[in-house]
């Protein structure tokens, strides 16, 4: 069990799985900042640098998200970009924001949360498939160099989640989600969040790596 005082961040704190997260870390002797987006827009770098500036950050969370799909040839540009500042540029802003702090204390642990989409991107999805990818790419760039600092680096594939952002999908389409899975059900944000902090606390020798949380 960690007894020294943990400092985590989760971004897109508001959302489903940042509020399962922040009732799972509290319960091990860990301070939670769970910021939505009205208190920390990870689309803004000043916002970013400003929001980390003066915080001690043991566990960054990535878990800011959105969802515009649409065929590749009908999306915007704005749209395009939105979506890649958001799932990936703003995780990669964040990170970098609080590696420095962790590199002085020699210690550190930095979850991108990416998407089955990354890896099986369903048509339409694009924009948001890229991004998640992007991140598992990410992951892969920053683990050995960071762990010359003890600095642990790892990618979370949640699955399908039953949260607002989900909220849209169709009957039809869930249901053919469904059927991919081998089990038979869709993971749960509380057994996310159980499995990051399993991670954080229970695998201090664990970085680099990608885990994908359902049975699809």
């Amino acid at each position: 069990m960690q007894t020294e005082t943990q400092h985590a961040v989760i971004t897109g704190g508001t959302g489903s799985l940042g509020r399962a997260l922040v009732a799972t870390l509290q319960n091990d002797c860990c301070l939670v900042a769970a910021p939505g987006s009205s208190e920390l827009d990870v689309r803004d770098s000043e916002a970013i640098a400003g929001y980390f500036a003066q915080r001690r950050v043991d566990l960054l969370v990535c878990a800011a998200g959105i969802i515009r799909d649409g065929p590749l040839v009908r999306l915007s540009e704005n749209t395009w970009d939105e979506t890649w500042a958001v799932n990936f540029a703003g995780a990669a802003a964040c990170a970098n924001a609080v590696l420095p702090q962790m590199k002085r204390r020699k210690s550190g642990h930095v979850i991108f949360i990416s998407s089955n989409s990354a890896l099986h991107p369903p048509a339409g999805q694009a924009a948001y498939a890229a991004a998640k990818a992007a991140l598992l790419g990410l992951v892969g760039d920053l683990a050995g160099p960071c762990g010359d600092f003890n600095i642990r680096v790892n990618a979370v594939l949640p699955g399908f989640l039953a949260t607002r952002m989900t909220e849209s999908v169709s009957n039809t389409r869930r249901a053919e989600v469904l059927a991919a899975h081998a089990l038979g059900r869709f993971n749960t944000c509380e057994r996310t969040a159980a499995f990051i902090r399993f991670l954080h606390f229970e695998l201090p020798h664990t970085s680099g790596q990608v885990f994908q949380l359902d049975s699809r």
